[in-house]
């Protein structure tokens, strides 16, 4: 139902100070579109990392970037939304799409019901009403064991004749295969196209090398050829050299390798095809000498040589010709270039490995017809195998889009005391006391402190697992024990445990109660360090003394006795003077305390105390109220819309300290106790007690001589002051 503006009536709940929307009907969902971006929690989320099966979450990110957008998220939501009746029953949250709830008025919703009938009937279960990802997840291993299953591939296996299957097994061979849902290889309609080119280029090439002209040396002009290409290079070579020593005869002896070269061939076990030798002349070099072929050659090329007379040489000028000039080489050359060039125009040479009786046979067969057919037949089925996908989707959008709806639009799952949210990775314990607020990172982040939160990062380790980094907030309890390299135990939302240890800790106030007392923390600290630093200074100066003096009775015999140093006159009066004006200072507090009224006494207390721990509670005050999780998600690859806190309430609700359980019994004897230094403790408890009260005692001591009476006297009444009788004048005397 629409407002009177025509726009769908949003609910909004308040929740850690933050507005959020509310998600409880179907047309909340069908109507998120026209929401505001600016009142979504999220606006992305990452694939990996969160407490959500990251397959449901791979469907949802249909660019395959690794993140989730909002249009990716209302993608899913109207796809989802189309194929059910009521889009509501996606805010159920359980794994177990009712089949009732399947919209079987739209083809794509009657496809979808027909199909998961069809996969429950398969597993044994044609009464049942409901199908969960388990069951899609069943059946897709049951469909994809079958040949054909609708993606384009085809294995061997999926050809009924052994003849086909030999031509699958050929082409796979030749131009590689695809890989099917199965996991078998097999060939697509384009591989078997590649194929039959390459087989029809290859024949059509083959025919071109039976022209006259070609085989210069007939059926044996492939072998003759490939007897001149090995030896070609050191043929070339001879000659060369050859024609070298005509040019110089002084070059004779270094072209024929230098003696020394031999001897070290001498010292070692050589054979006729050594590899050292083979870098030597074919033959002994002499000016205008023919290439020998068969006789007093070099014995690693002899062989080759003599495949070069039988096969190129005998047949052109006979077998008694067993030499080879420059010009004969070059004839010889000729002979074999048309040879040459047809073997550098070769066409489909993946297809050459079957052989030309191969080749002829399924060009002259019917097996690409055949794969043709088949290939559509497996089409064919490609609706109903989507179809299959699709249920498989649609049951992990019923189960899983609640989840990420609840932790994405709002944050609902986050503030409730049921559930956790997607990014909470489990709980930490650590210094006796247990945080839920956990979350998975790549590492550091250095934004985190504009969150306000006391974060550790800890690194977590588990055999048989790759480590993984948290970012654990506690947000209860103090931290004075919580330090890099302290060591706790992380169980993740499986339940498994963790190794873990504090790597990186970013500091704020944890709590008001911690920032009251670390004044008093911080000066205690200070007085132990300057104890402990002039102790030791006062170690060293006494290791100092000892050595000097043992220094000194080592190497002096005897020292002179120093005379007695005058007592400074200018110092005492300065003694005195610090003394009194001490004396005067401690006189002047105690008249101001001891002139108190006895009602101001706590007034004063509590003002000194508000004057050293306020400031501190101030700050801490302001930087827990705002505390927000948005710059902890950013770690872990959130973009966080609104500002979502972690007030003190809440804050408390997500670290639990240690207390003990409810009928729990205690005894408090401890058979360690220290006895001393409890006595000494209760010594100095009963000291202070009693300097209060005769510091009191002194007050009223004090206020009794100052006002002539106790405080708790009554007033007594003011008298009246006398009044002096008028004085009489004397009568006039009488006239005589």
């Amino acid at each position: 139902m629409l407002n009177s503006a025509g726009l769908h009536p949003w609910k909004f709940f308040r929740t850690g100070g933050l507005d959020q929307v509310a998600l409880t009907t179907g047309a909340d969902l069908q109507a998120l579109p026209q929401l505001d971006q600016k009142l979504w929690v999220a606006l992305s989320c990452p694939v990996r990392g969160l407490e959500l099966d990251e397959k449901t979450l791979a469907l949802i990110d249909s660019d395959s970037d690794g993140r989730i957008r909002v249009p990716e998220l209302l993608a899913a939501v109207s796809w989802a939304s189309s194929r059910l009746l009521d889009p509501v029953v996606l805010l159920d949250g359980h794994d177990g799409l009712p089949l009732a709830a399947i919209n079987t008025n739209t083809p794509d919703g009657a496809i979808l019901a027909a199909s998961a009938r069809q996969i429950l009937a398969s597993l044994g279960q044609k009464n049942a009403t409901k199908l969960t990802v388990a069951d899609t997840t069943n059946t897709a291993k049951i469909f994809s064991a079958s040949p054909l299953n609708g993606d384009g591939v085809i294995p061997p296996e999926a050809a009924s004749e052994p003849s086909t299957q030999v031509l699958i097994r050929d082409i796979i061979a030749c131009v590689g295969g695809t890989i099917d849902r199965t996991g078998a290889i097999g060939i697509t309609a384009e591989k078997v196209d590649v194929f039959f080119q390459e087989l029809t280029a290859h024949a059509e090439w083959l025919k071109k090398g039976a022209a006259p002209g070609i085989a210069g040396f007939g059926p044996a002009t492939a072998a003759a050829f490939t007897a001149v290409q090995a030896v070609r290079l050191k043929v070339e070579d001879y000659f060369t050299r050859t024609r070298l020593a005509a040019f110089d005869s002084r070059a004779l002896a270094a072209l024929n390798r230098n003696e020394t070269d031999y001897f070290a061939l001498a010292a070692k076990d050589l054979s006729h095809s050594a590899a050292e030798l083979s870098g030597f002349p074919l033959a002994r070099v002499e000016v205008g000498r023919p290439l020998p072929l068969l006789d007093h050659v070099n014995p690693a090329w002899a062989h080759a040589l003599a495949d070069l007379h039988a096969l190129t040489v005998t047949p052109l000028f006979g077998a008694a010709h067993t030499t080879l000039t420059p010009v004969e080489w070059a004839t010889l050359n000729t002979q074999l270039t048309p040879y040459k060039t047809w073997l550098e125009t070769k066409a489909g040479p993946s297809v050459e490995k079957l052989g030309i009786p191969r080749i002829q046979e399924i060009l002259s067969g019917s097996g690409r017809a055949t794969l043709t057919a088949l290939i559509a037949h497996d089409k064919a089925l490609e609706p109903e195998f989507r179809a299959i996908a699709d249920v498989e989707r649609l049951v992990r959008y019923h189960r899983d889009l609640r989840a990420l709806l609840h932790n994405f639009v709002n944050f609902a799952d986050f503030y409730s005391s049921q559930r956790s949210a997607v990014f909470q990775a489990g709980t930490l314990f650590l210094d006796s006391r247990s945080t839920e607020l956990c979350l998975r990172v790549d590492g550091p982040n250095p934004l985190a402190a504009m969150s306000k939160a006391y974060i550790t990062y800890c690194t977590c380790t588990r055999a048989g697992s790759p480590p993984m980094t948290i970012a654990a907030c506690f947000t209860q309890g103090d931290s004075d024990y919580l330090f890099i390299g302290r060591h706790g135990v992380f169980y993740d939302r499986a339940g498994r445990d963790w190794d873990t240890v504090i790597t990186s800790i970013v500091d704020n106030p944890i709590g008001i109660r911690q920032a009251f007392w670390s004044p008093y923390k911080k000066f205690i600290r200070f007085v132990e360090e300057q104890v402990a630093k002039r102790a030791a200074a006062a170690d060293a100066e006494a290791n100092g003394k000892i050595a000097a003096a043992a220094e000194k009775s080592a190497y002096l015999e005897k020292s002179k006795a120093e005379p007695p140093k005058k007592i400074d006159v200018g110092a005492v009066a300065a003694i005195g003077v610090a003394i009194t004006g001490a004396v005067s200072a401690l006189t002047l507090i105690l008249g101001y305390i001891f002139s108190l009224a006895l009602w101001q006494y706590p007034l004063v207390l509590g003002g000194l105390v508000l004057t050293v721990s306020g400031p501190a509670m101030i700050i801490a005050w302001l930087k827990l109220r705002q505390r927000t999780i948005g710059p902890i998600l950013e770690g872990n690859g959130w973009a966080v819309n609104g500002r979502v806190k972690i007030n003190l309430p809440f804050g408390t609700a997500l670290t639990d300290v240690a207390v003990l359980p409810d009928g729990a019994q205690r005894s408090l004897k401890d058979p360690y106790e220290d006895k001393a230094a409890a006595q000494q403790g209760r010594r100095v408890t009963a000291l202070i007690i009693i300097v209060a009260l005769a510091t009191v005692a002194g007050v009223i001591r004090w206020k009794r001589l100052e006002s002539g009476r106790y405080f708790w006297a009554p007033t007594p009444p003011i008298a009246a002051p006398a009044v002096a009788a008028p004085v009489q004048a004397p009568e006039p005397a009488a006239k005589k």
